[in-house]
């Protein structure tokens, strides 16, 4: 069999037909890769986030549903958060002026971890911890900020 008729029957089969390379979403892309942080007092938490800027969706004894410009984030007090010196992870919020976030976050008296800074990889940012010890990092592109 020629290599020419072999490329066509590779796709043509239906296993390759399968593999598509841009497959439909199975859920809306705001639903497919949320979040979720484990807290002690969900309350103190969700006060903490709702400060920040996230909009409370609901809320039940041990689990709260939050939402920033679309894209969900859940905490979660059922289980107790790991016991750790920094945060095993982060989450980055990119917001238009990081600056004013850094005000914000200075105000509420949060604990930073790292401040604010331009970044070699193009970005200002800032990193702070949540009442648990979960790293949230704030950013704006400093192609933007020389824009303003």
């Amino acid at each position: 069999m020629s290599r020419r008729w072999l490329v066509a029957l590779l796709f043509l089969s239906p296993s390759f037909a399968q593999r598509s390379p841009t497959p439909e979403p199975y859920v809306p892309p705001g639903d497919q890769l949320v979040t979720e942080v484990h807290v002690q007092d969900l309350d103190r938490s969700m006060a903490f986030y709702q400060s920040l800027g996230f909009r409370r969706v609901r809320s039940e004894e041990t689990f709260a549903e939050l939402e920033w410009e679309g894209l969900l984030f859940f905490l979660d007090s059922a289980r107790k958060p790991p016991t750790i010196d920094s945060p095993a992870a982060n989450i980055r919020i990119m917001v238009p002026d990081v600056d004013a976030m850094w005000a914000r976050v200075r105000e509420m008296n949060a604990k930073v971890l790292n401040p604010i800074e331009d970044k070699y990889y193009g970005l200002r940012d800032f990193t702070i911890l949540d009442p648990d010890g979960f790293g949230i990092r704030f950013a704006t592109r400093l192609e933007d900020i020389s824009e303003r």
